[in-house]
């Protein structure tokens, strides 16, 4: 085979038999959607990494300095909810 990530010894890998009865348009949507997932996925160990060794200056909200937000998921109680909705909004607008 000549596809794209076939690789010799092994050939076509497919462990799950999920590519079996599907057409080359869905086979397509799902290498695309593993792409993507696969890129989201780096950028949130990327966002899970930086704020370790960077932080922002300035406030995230007003009174909340962006160096006063813990690490991890301890962040989730710590961001205002008017924070979580403009992080939303911008995601979506993006995506």
């Amino acid at each position: 085979e000549i596809e794209i990530g076939v690789v010799a010894p092994t050939g076509f890998f497919d462990p799950f038999g999920l590519s079996t009865n599907i057409d080359a348009e869905t086979f397509e949507a799902y290498r695309a959607s593993e792409l993507k997932h696969g890129r989201v996925c780096m950028l949130a160990v990327i966002g899970y990494i930086v704020p370790e060794v960077f932080r922002f200056p300035g406030e995230i909200a007003p009174g909340v300095a962006f160096a006063d937000i813990p690490n991890g998921v301890a962040a989730i109680e710590a961001v205002p909810s008017l924070g979580w909705l403009q992080m939303f909004f911008l995601i979506g607008a993006t995506d």
